[in-house]
């Protein structure tokens, strides 16, 4: 059906001095319905943390929404995970 090129990203901020240790998790799903959601996943690690997720209208306006999303967290310290640059 559509070809996925984002599988998710994974950024944490950890500041020892603050006694704060976070993560922030962006991925791109499709429902059983067919339809493509963002789902963002947040919270303290180590914690199930909160989630919210959003309905795409687009398909291709997924990618971009979860890269804006996810610059805006690097704009507030948050950096990728090991994960990431595999």
């Amino acid at each position: 059906m559509t070809v996925r090129t984002f599988d998710a990203i994974h950024l944490h901020r950890i500041d020892p001095a603050k006694n704060m240790a976070r993560f922030y998790l962006v991925t791109i799903e499709e429902t059983l319905f067919g339809e493509t959601i963002v789902r963002r996943h947040w919270g303290r690690i180590g914690t199930h943390g909160q989630s919210r997720t959003q309905l795409v209208e687009r398909v291709e306006d997924a990618p971009v929404m979860a890269a804006r999303l996810c610059h805006v967290k690097r704009r507030r310290g948050y950096r990728d995970t090991d994960a990431n640059l595999l």
